[in-house]
């Protein structure tokens, strides 16, 4: 698992991504960059994924968070 943390030209702008495959994978990654977003940015998203489900008129009760997957392969030939 491949954890990279960087600063971009805006110091104020943190980048985090995790690279690896999902079956080794952990919430520790979760944890860290929810904590460092603080109450505030955890809330504000969260309003996000509410609306976002009235507006395609599905109950509020069944809301979760997911995880988005990618997979990347190598295209060696």
């Amino acid at each position: 698992m491949i954890t990279v943390i960087s600063q971009s030209t805006d110091p104020s702008t943190l980048i985090m991504e995790r690279l690896g495959k999902v079956s080794q994978s952990n919430r520790s990654f979760d944890i860290e960059f929810w904590q460092r977003q603080g109450s505030t940015a955890i809330f504000a998203a969260w309003e996000m994924v509410v609306e976002a489900y009235q507006w395609k008129k599905k109950s509020d009760s069944e809301l979760a968070f997911q995880r988005t997957v990618e997979c990347l392969k190598s295209l060696r030939g």
